[in-house]
């Protein structure tokens, strides 16, 4: 575990707004036979903020189902509220999770001290904890010295890094073993060649393969072809993101008529010359 590339998948919703769980389970399985090493079910990009609780746990339960262990389900149940955090946490335990994505709390924005005992205690529970550091998002970032501290805790399993500092990553690489996947597409490979082993990945909802691909030339360092492939695949990283996550990614699946391009208040459909951007990038990176 904590190697390749891992898709950050979408919540699909159909014109109803509720989950249209046929189309999570046609994702999934398409997922599957792409390659990937698992998906990332209820993160930022599968929309956790607007699912309810039951929603929440039915989610990851149905990725558990489908994956059958052919792959690995590391589910999204951070919150801000350690006791939410842990609770969340329990069920998917209980459902069959591999392990647990722990976004950094947002908005109480706690200290160095409040990071390590949340995050502490949800590991605490037993199933491998992956931290997310994503600043971005949550106002707060992982100090490298409580990143550090947390490692030595066995069940602190993995870093998802998002917060676009390569500085981060040498740092924390150079002083523990803790996997590090990389958290933003674009900056795969530049911290794959300092030491990370991957990615959770957006571009892999709509071009698994290709992702695939990237990462495992980098891990067999075969930096030359894995540094064409990013290149190939940049505009696509980048473009996925013209508009808040995941509404790019959403309205993508959508022109591949995998979803129906609908989300959650307040997120909301981008303008259509955007659209029109994105189609013209889909097309170019061969994925319509």
């Amino acid at each position: 575990m904590f190697q390749g590339t891992y898709t950050a998948i979408v919540t699909p919703f159909g014109r109803d707004d509720r989950v249209d769980y046929e189309r999570f389970r046609a994702l999934v399985e398409w997922q599957i036979a792409s390659g990937i090493a698992g998906i990332v079910p209820v993160g930022t990009t599968g929309e956790s903020a607007t699912l309810d609780y039951d929603e929440h746990r039915r989610v990851i339960r149905e990725a558990v189902q489908v994956a059958n262990r052919r792959i690995s389900i590391i589910a999204g149940t951070g919150a801000n509220s350690t006791a939410e955090a842990v609770q969340l946490t329990r069920w998917a335990i209980e459902d069959g999770a591999d392990a647990s994505l722990q976004v950094t709390p947002y908005y109480n924005k706690p200290n160095a001290e409040g990071l390590y005992r949340h995050f502490s205690t949800i590991a605490d529970l037993g199933i491998p904890v992956v931290l997310y550091n994503v600043p971005s998002r949550t106002s707060r970032e992982i100090p490298v010295e409580t990143v550090l501290r947390l490692a030595r805790h066995p069940k602190i399993a993995a870093l998802k890094e998002s917060g676009g500092n390569t500085d981060r990553v040498s740092a924390i690489a150079r002083q523990c073993n803790l996997p590090i996947l990389s958290g933003d597409d674009s900056m795969t490979l530049p911290m794959m060649v300092l030491g990370a082993r991957g990615v959770v990945s957006v571009a892999s909802n709509v071009a698994p393969a290709a992702v695939v691909n990237l990462v495992r030339l980098a891990l067999d360092g075969k930096w030359d072809a894995a540094r064409r492939e990013h290149l190939r695949l940049f505009r696509l990283f980048t473009d996925l993101f013209v508009d808040t996550n995941p509404i790019p990614v959403k309205a993508a699946l959508a022109m591949m008529g995998r979803v129906e391009e609908t989300y959650r208040l307040p997120l909301c459909s981008m303008d259509d010359a955007l659209k029109a951007r994105l189609r013209a990038t889909l097309q170019e990176a061969g994925v319509l």
